[in-house]
């Protein structure tokens, strides 16, 4: 009897809300606004952005992934080693990684610019 209090009250509740959720919601366009939101190439623009964040995400993860293992090393070579090889890895993927952004973005800018 108590269950079906509470699911009938959880139920009306609902109910009575939902033309305000229906109605107040108001959807926006997720690529932006402006003429240029569905341009392809400003979506392409937008996921190599969304990469950039995430690699670079990942490389600080990988940073602090490498100094925990240094630390934690208690002395043992092959520990620090592995802690230190670590930190070498996530900065070369940063080095690869910021190194072809620059090289794909000049030759989009110099291909932009060229005449046809």
């Amino acid at each position: 009897m108590r269950k079906q209090y509470w699911l009938g009250t959880f139920l009306g509740i609902t109910l009575a809300c939902l033309p305000l959720i229906a109605f107040g919601a108001k959807l926006t366009n997720p690529l932006g606004e402006g003429p240029d939101a569905a341009d392809f190439r400003v979506i392409i623009g937008r996921v190599i952005q969304f990469l950039l964040g995430l690699s670079g995400s990942l490389a600080l993860l990988m940073f602090v992934w490498g100094g925990v293992q240094w630390m934690i090393s208690g002395g043992v070579p092959d520990k620090i080693k592995k802690g230190k090889d670590t930190l070498i890895w996530a900065t070369i993927g940063l080095v690869v990684i910021f190194t072809a952004y620059t090289l794909v973005s000049t030759l989009i800018k110099a291909l932009a610019n060229s005449p046809a």
